[in-house]
């Protein structure tokens, strides 16, 4: 298999939103975006108890992209303006199609609080082409458990397969673009060969441990904790140095101009304008304060 070159090595530098300090891989100085992958956050791990919740998201807008949650550890409620109400534990998926309009709310259960415990995930923001932006909202949520895995020859690597296609195994949730997310679990000596398509641009981020891509570049954790493909080989290897956890994304490009601002992601600057009035006018729903 040729193996896609590597075009950037990023930091997972830590920002400060609010209270919630977080690592912010995508966008940096360096790394504008990776279309179609508009944002990636890594929140935690953080230690909730009653005296200690910084992550607790009260009822928000979004519009014209997907922002979607991989919980890696913890347990979430979710609630939105479509009457979705759900907790979401460890190795769930949240995917939300903000489109026309969405208000969400997100944080631990009062239970979780209450019992204290470790929470720790992904916030990620996919973006959608301008012809679907405006389609209606909708929302996914699939238990671990009921994602396929692909598990490596030499039984040291798994990889859940959520969204997108792996030999011939497909995940669970249903996408409006081609898009691809694994997360991946790798022991030390693990090795794999993931195959990539040519038409999708393509990362891979290191939560934890210490691996090693293409026999040559290594991602570490609090070091170098991301890593963009080029478009011109047919997948990347991957080999443990110690027990890791990785997300892989691949989409095909969307390749349109994006303006955001705040909870929206749109083409133009008075679409910007058009989704703060709709929200304002109540257009989006409505959900109260729990």
């Amino acid at each position: 298999m040729k193996l896609n070159t590597i075009k950037n090595v990023g930091k997972s530098d830590f920002i400060n939103m609010g209270p919630i300090e977080l690592r912010q891989p995508i966008p940096t100085k360096e790394i504008e975006m990776i279309d179609p992958f508009v944002l990636l956050h890594h929140y935690g791990p953080y230690q909730i108890s009653e005296e200690s919740n910084p992550f607790d998201l009260g009822p928000h807008p979004h519009r014209g992209f997907e922002p979607v949650t991989f919980l890696i550890q913890g347990e979430q409620l979710h609630r939105d303006s479509l009457g979705h109400e759900s907790v979401v534990k460890a190795g769930d998926v949240q995917w939300t199609t903000a489109e026309r309009g969405i208000i969400h709310a997100e944080g631990p259960t009062k239970e979780f609080v209450q019992r204290g415990g470790t929470l720790e995930g992904i916030q990620l923001w996919l973006n959608l082409p301008a012809e679907k932006k405006m389609i209606p909202a909708n929302y996914q949520h699939v238990k671990s458990e009921d994602f396929p895995v692909i598990t490596s020859e030499d039984n040291k690597v798994n990889i859940q397969i959520i969204a997108g296609n792996l030999e011939d195994k497909s995940g669970k949730i249903k996408t409006q673009t081609a898009v691809s997310a694994f997360m991946i679990d790798v022991e030390k000596d693990g090795y794999y060969e993931l195959k990539i398509s040519k038409n999708e641009q393509s990362l891979l981020y290191l939560l934890h441990g210490n691996v090693i891509i293409n026999d040559t570049d290594t991602l570490v954790e609090d070091e170098n904790q991301l890593i963009e493909f080029q478009q011109d080989g047919e997948g990347f290897s991957i080999k443990g140095n110690e027990k890791s956890k990785l997300l892989f994304l691949s989409g095909v490009p969307i390749k349109e101009h994006v303006t955001s601002c705040g909870p929206y992601v749109m083409n133009t600057q008075t679409e910007i304008m058009e989704a703060m009035r709709d929200y304002q006018q109540g257009k989006m729903g409505f959900l109260p304060v729990s």
